[in-house]
């Protein structure tokens, strides 16, 4: 029973996009600090992180009119 919560809140997590910084620094440390040796961009702090992708989500015009 715990393991099929655990399981359902991980879920509900990556749905709301709560898990986006564990993901990113996943990411970092697996592939991208492996794959650059001289010219990489430095991990994103958490608040860093949220900046840039609020940035990205609301940049340009969102509207139907």
């Amino acid at each position: 029973m715990l393991k099929r919560l655990k399981i359902l809140w991980a879920g509900l997590r990556q749905l709301s996009g709560d898990d986006a910084y564990e993901r990113y620094v996943h990411y970092y440390t697996t592939h991208q600090m492996h794959a650059c040796q001289h010219h990489c961009e430095p991990l994103l702090s958490k608040k860093e992180f949220f900046k840039r992708w609020q940035d990205e989500k609301w940049q340009g015009i969102k509207r139907c009119c």
